[in-house]
């Protein structure tokens, strides 16, 4: 199975760009340019994941894929995009080597019902600080990873309101994980950065990058 990541940089001036206010109509975009046959979960059946990051030029969008995106379905004003696989990369992964990571994930904890009750608390609560420090270390070190340096910092949640046979508002709370860390299990790493991490995947959380120490960013 091939992995692509897809890089967009958006033209401030694009009528099209600027309607994807919304991390709900960000995911139709990416969706978009996937076949529209894929079953009940598209995004699941492509493993498309994707993230903004700020750089001095601009926001980028990353867009990961296990299908090849079909880039010619973007307004031709939107801006530029352009795809590579990252067979290479995957497979250059090993016990030992160490990388440096970033993620922006909606960390999470679902308390028990007894829990909820006393303390009137909802089914899911976003953690942040410290409670989302400990959360990475303990989804870094599932993906394979022994974490050496951490830096993060929240980051604006994913909104926007969901339509079909009911009306759904979506909200995660997201944070940026940066950091360093070395790989104890590379078959795991692989299947994470493959899948995800945590929730709300379809909307801006989940994708994890890494790229080895001596690459200034991931």
């Amino acid at each position: 199975m091939t992995v692509y990541l897809t890089r967009i940089v958006p033209d401030p001036r694009s009528r099209e760009a600027r309607r994807d206010r919304t991390a709900v109509d960000l995911h139709r975009r990416l969706m978009s340019l996937f076949p529209d046959d894929a079953g009940p979960d598209p995004r699941a059946r492509f493993g498309v994941l994707h993230r903004i990051d700020d750089t001095p030029a601009g926001p980028h969008l990353l867009m990961q894929s296990t299908h090849r995106p079909d880039l010619d379905k973007l307004a031709g004003t939107y801006g530029t995009a352009a795809t590579r696989p990252l067979d290479v990369m995957l497979d250059a992964l090993r016990p030992g080597l160490t990388v440096r990571f970033r993620c922006v994930a909606s960390p999470v904890r679902k308390p028990g019902a007894s829990t909820r009750a006393a303390y009137n608390l909802p089914a899911v609560v976003a953690l942040s600080g410290t409670a989302a420090d400990e959360w990475w270390v303990r989804q870094a070190d599932i993906a394979g990873l022994k974490v050496l340096s951490l830096h993060s910092q929240p980051v604006d949640a994913a909104r926007g309101t969901r339509t079909g046979a009911s009306t759904q508002r979506i909200r995660h709370a997201r944070t940026r994980f940066d950091g360093s860390a070395t790989i104890i299990d590379a078959h795991q790493l692989r299947m994470k950065l493959t899948d995800g991490i945590g929730r709300g995947k379809a909307y801006g959380c989940g994708l994890l990058t890494v790229a080895p120490t001596r690459a200034a960013t991931p």
